[in-house]
Formats: C-alpha cells, structure tokens, sequence
C-alpha cells in the first residue's frame, strides 16, 4: 500500500492510502506530526512526499521506501523536454499541470553546518491550495506521464531508484562520516606548518617566498594573473597556471609553485576554517545531492565530501571497535557499456575474472594491459588521437556492438537529438531554454556534445546502476548495527561493528549483482567490488 503525506501549517500532517493510479483510495487522516503519520502506518508500502531532503529529515522516522516527487519532476522534464535545470518543485509541478506560470525554485541554501533559522522553506502553493491535494493532483499526473515516456518499465525503475538515493543521501548526512579532528590538525600542522598570525601557515609562506625570490620580485602564487605576468618577465610565455603546463618548463621557480600550489589546495579545502565549520561531535554531515550532475552523479552543497585529498583521509577511522568497510568498484564504467551495448564478446569478458582490462588485452590486445585499457576507455570518453586511435580499431574490429553503441550517442549528441541513459535520464541539447526551439550548433559545440554524450550513456547508466546497488545495501544493513556512511560514484563505504564486516562485504557484493540484473536485465556481466576492511580511510587505498 502507499501512503502520501504533507505537513500542515500547525506542525501536523495529513495523509491518505493511495490506489494503483495514485488517487486516492480511502479517507484523509490527520497525524499530529510527520512522525506520528508515519509511525501509524508501519504497513506502508511506499510514502510518497514533496521532498525527502526536507520531509525525512524533519519526520526522524526511517522508512524502507518513498516516492520524492520532486525528484521525480525533475527527471520527467528532461525525459520529455531535453530540459534540465528546470524548476521541480511541488509548486512548479502543480502549475505545469495546470499550465500556469511556473514559479521558480527556491535558491539553494549556502553550504553551512546547520539549516539557517531563516531558511524560505518550500516554494508556496498559491493561497487557499491545500498541499495534500496538490501532491495528490501532481503524483497521479506524474504516473500517467511515466506511462508515455519511451520505455515506461525503465522509467519507473528509475523514478523508484532516484527516490532511493535520497533516503539514501538523507541517512548518510545524518549518520555523518566518523572524523577526528586531532588526528586532521596533526596532519595540517605537519604539512602546511604552523599557523601564523594574521597570515599563511609557515610553510605556505616559505614557499611563497621561494618563488618570489626565483622570479626577481614579490609575486603572491595563489593569483594566476600575477604569476603569468612574472613569468612573461622572465621570457616565458604562459597560457595558465595549470599544473600539466607549468611542468613543461625549466625554471627555478617552478618547484616551489607546485608545492604551494598543492597546499594551497588543502588549505583552502580542507584547513583549519573547514575543519571548525564542518566536523562536530566527530562527525562531517555533508549535505549529498544525489543526481547533481546531468549524468546522475552525486554532488554536495559545500564541505567538498567527494574530492577529500588521500592526506586527509587519515582522518577518517572507524569508532573504537568498529570498522570501515570501503568497497570500489571494479573498472564500472566499461562493464556498464558491455551490459548496455549487448555486444556478446565483451558481455562474456566482463562476466570472467575480477580485471576486465587483462581479459581483454589477452583476446584483443597480444596480452598488453595498458594498451587494452587506453582503447576501451578512449572508445568511452571520445578520445581519438594517438595510442587511443590506433587501438580503436582493433577494439571495433573485436567489439563492433560496443564500439557502435557510444559512436551512435556521439552522433546523436552531435547532431543536437536528445540521448538517455539505460533506464531514461536524459542529456539536453547544448541549449536547455524551452524558448529556444531550434537550438544552434556550430561545429565546435556540436563534437563538444557529442564527446559528451559518447561517456554520457556509459556514465549515466552507471550512475542509475549505483542507485539500485545502494538501496540494495541499505536494505541488507536494516538489521544490523552498520550504516551507510559515505558514497561516491563507484565507491561505498560501511561503518560497522567488527564483527559485521564480513557480512557488510557480502552484502555489498550481493547488492551489486542484483543492481546489475535488476537495470540491465539477465546479461553475464558481474559487478565486483575490492574491499577492504580497516580502522582508517587512509588505509584502504
């Protein structure tokens, strides 16, 4: 059975059972708070909400499933219209469905470590709407509209996945990712040196000072203008300050700038401000976006979570007498092509042995690893020129459905037609604004689409798999006493009792393959995951 449930004004709660069309199927109920709603139906199938980032949070009251209608908005726009970026909200939702002008969303709280007492809350439903209709109005409507989209069974799939890495995403930030804050200043302190008053730490500025004194005058490194410009003085022409380009030239000051460029960066990121505004109680609670990007990966609003430097991951260590489960998977992106491609030579090498790329080079490539892995990731990312060309060939002479699959995406990014993912996450044209019908493509923008869209189908679908792995996991860890605490792209990590992670391991590995049945269907592809159990994040790589 599914419920659907909405706050009230006085920090209560309606709610009413649904039937299959999402009408619905019995009396309107009153709770006095989400929490009391969602405690008396135990029996609930599935709830469905406006928002599982802000209802979840506030009920305090685990749920096995929900429906985020927001969430869901969001896919099915661009799914129908090539549109992302577009407004999702309930508010929104109920406007489009009754073709009037759709307000905007709210703006995206900055980063900080606790919601601000002044936060707008959800956009407003025009006066007098009552929510509980208006989701009800906007839910059925969404479930007729998944019913038209080009492969409605995937659709649904996806619409339930991306619902579950909220609750998912939701959980982690409350959860936390165990950190000691000792142990990261002892870290700092030996890397950056010293804080100084009213300055850079000791070794920041020693360094500056170094690649002042190599260039005949005071230069501050963390300025790229003033950089280029010394340089230009020296007879050294420089486009950036990227760390491949300053590499190619011989200089004295190069050294030093690269040094400084590298602390400057964990500094910035992860120094001593970002340690007092985001680890407390020894916890960072990040705030994850799940599909944040238009592929579906996750972002986080602040707090840098999914690029933490390997240094400082020495930070993170399990509680005492528990441990970290950290779980990689292994080379996901190019058994996702032989899943989605069907192509049946590369499906029988992704379901053999645990390195794919070693398979393969002994099949296509005289037994050379390296060479099997530049060619089936430059048939992935679009990489045409070299080592990667040369290669291509033998990989499409041996693989032809694969190498067809993300050569269609490429042209059909390229010549501006929509592209999706496996199960339906849609890619938009170079323009995403519904006034512009006819969208212009010049050549430029059209092979950078068509880059893009060649890994998009690849990445996406990976990213919808990884949706459907970490429901899978979280659903294995209900009666333990572990719990999900970090993900990132094709990396899960489990803090865990000891004597859990053995069982945590295995339910990662079992949750993985059924993610690859339950997206792809029944192909021979396996989805194996490296684990490793330890104390410290810092160990595990």
């Amino acid at each position: 059975m599914r419920w659907a449930v909405a706050e009230t004004a006085g920090g209560g709660a309606r709610l009413c059972p649904l039937g299959p069309d999402g009408r619905p199927a019995g009396p309107i109920e009153v709770a006095s708070s989400l929490s009391a709603a969602i405690r008396s139906r135990p029996q609930a199938h599935r709830w469905v909400w406006r928002s599982t980032a802000e209802i979840y949070r506030r009920a305090g009251v685990r749920v096995e499933r929900c429906y985020d209608v927001e969430a869901a908005e969001a896919l099915l726009i661009g799914h129908e219209h090539g549109q992302s970026g577009q407004a999702r909200s309930l508010a929104a939702a109920w406007a489009r469905l009754r073709d009037l002008p759709v307000p905007s969303d709210a703006p995206v709280r900055a980063a900080e470590t606790q919601p601000s007492l002044f936060d707008s809350g959800p956009v407003p439903l025009p006066p007098g709407t009552d929510e509980l209709s208006a989701l009800l109005e906007v839910y059925a409507g969404q479930l007729a509209r998944t019913d038209r989209a080009e492969h409605p069974d995937r659709m649904r799939l996806l619409l339930a996945a991306e619902s579950a890495g909220m609750l998912v995403a939701a959980e982690m930030s409350r959860s936390g990712i165990p950190w000691r804050a000792d142990i990261h200043r002892e870290v700092l302190d030996g890397l950056l040196g010293e804080r100084m008053a009213g300055g850079q730490p000791r070794r920041m500025a020693e360094l500056s000072a170094q690649v002042s004194r190599a260039l005949g005058g005071w230069v501050r490194p963390d300025l790229p203008a003033e950089i280029i410009k010394a340089f230009a003085r020296e007879g050294i022409a420089l486009s950036s300050t990227r760390k491949w380009e300053l590499q190619k030239v011989d200089h004295p000051a190069i050294e030093p700038l690269l040094a400084y460029k590298s602390l400057y960066r964990v500094y910035t990121a992860h120094g001593w401000s970002w340690l007092e505004q985001w680890v407390h109680d020894g916890r960072f609670r990040p705030e994850y976006l799940p599909g944040g990007t238009v592929s579906g990966r996750w972002t986080t609003n602040g707090g840098g979570a999914l690029q933490i430097p390997k240094v400082i991951r020495k930070a993170i260590r399990a509680d005492p007498g528990w441990r970290l489960v950290v779980a990689d998977a292994d080379q996901m992106e190019p058994r996702v092509l032989a899943a989605i491609s069907r192509d049946p030579e590369l499906m029988e090498v992704a379901g053999r042995g645990d390195d794919l790329y070693a398979d393969l080079a002994a099949r296509a490539f005289d037994g050379d690893r390296a060479q099997a892995k530049i060619a089936l990731l430059g048939a992935i990312y679009g990489q045409t020129s070299g080592d990667a060309l040369t290669h291509l060939a033998e990989l499409r002479r041996r693989y032809p459905a694969a190498v067809a699959y993300v050569d269609e995406a490429a042209h059909a990014g390229a010549e501006g037609r929509l592209v999706r993912t496996w199960l339906g996450r849609t890619c938009p044209p170079v323009s995403s604004d519904p006034e512009d019908e006819q969208p212009q493509y010049n050549s430029a923008s059209a092979r950078a689409r068509g880059r893009f869209t060649r890994n998009f189908v690849v990445q996406g679908s990976a990213a919808d798999w990884a949706l459907l792995m970490l429901a899978g996991v979280r659903h294995a860890l209900r009666e333990m006493r572990a719990e999900l605490v970090f993900f990132q792209h094709d990396e899960v990590i489990v803090h865990c009792p000891e004597a859990e992670s053995a069982a945590v391991a295995a339910a990662i590995a079992s949750a993985a393959d059924a993610a690859g049945r339950i997206v792809f269907g029944p192909t021979p592809v396996r989805f194996p995951f490296t684990t490793a159990v330890v104390e410290c994040y810092w160990d595990a790589k």
